[in-house]
């Protein structure tokens, strides 16, 4: 899609919204819109219903998280209109307290989006019919996809025989770090390999 076009669109939209629309941005070949978490329905239905916009595909909902920043994540929703080819970005910003309105009812598609959101960022939907957990454990502490989410995760699960059902306990190191007596490769050894003859002089 070429730049005027997209400029075109966003022109269009930012005349149909209004105030609501934040800002309008088009890079690397992409309209970006920024609204407040409040107008996400009503934005998201003026994109779906607009005969200049078409916006009927849903394709997806997910976050990105700002630790640094008082509100720290960003809620991005994708929309495609098979009748216009075009696609569009549209961004919120939310925090894990306020909750963003749930769009499941202009777009019934977004409901496992959304959970997945929660699930894995802790951003809480209002009005969503069914806010749980979906690709972690019932009982999962913490949210996976924050950035200060640890590697390790704060519990392991495993089969224990003896009360013969998953049992949850801390993360614990199945193996110790190691201190090899032996120089790594990455570091380079003090003697010359088979091979390097030519690539070692000495000085």
């Amino acid at each position: 899609m070429s730049v005027e076009a997209l400029d075109a669109l966003a022109v269009h939209v930012a005349e149909g919204l209004g105030a609501r629309l934040a800002s309008a941005t088009v890079a690397f070949g992409e309209l970006t819109l920024k609204a407040e978490a409040a107008d996400i329905v009503a934005v998201l239905t003026f994109l779906r219903d607009d005969p200049g916009c078409r916006f009927v595909n849903f394709i997806d909902v997910c976050g990105v998280d700002w630790p640094a920043r008082e509100k720290r994540f960003d809620v991005v929703y994708h929309l495609l209109s098979p009748y216009r080819n075009h696609r569009v970005r549209v961004k919120v910003e939310a925090d894990d307290v306020a909750p963003v309105p749930s769009v499941t009812g202009v777009f019934p598609g977004a409901l496992w989006f959304e959970r997945e959101a929660y699930d894995l960022y802790g951003v809480l939907f209002s009005g969503h019919p069914d806010l749980r957990r979906l690709l972690t454990d019932y009982g999962f502490d913490g949210h996976p996809l924050r950035k200060d989410f640890p590697t390790t995760g704060f519990v392991e699960v495993r089969w224990d025989d003896e009360v013969k059902r998953v049992v949850y306990e801390p993360v614990r190191l199945a193996q110790e770090f190691r201190n090899f007596d032996f120089l790594s490769p990455w570091e380079g050894t003090d003697y010359v390999l088979p091979g390097d003859e030519k690539a070692k002089q000495p000085q």
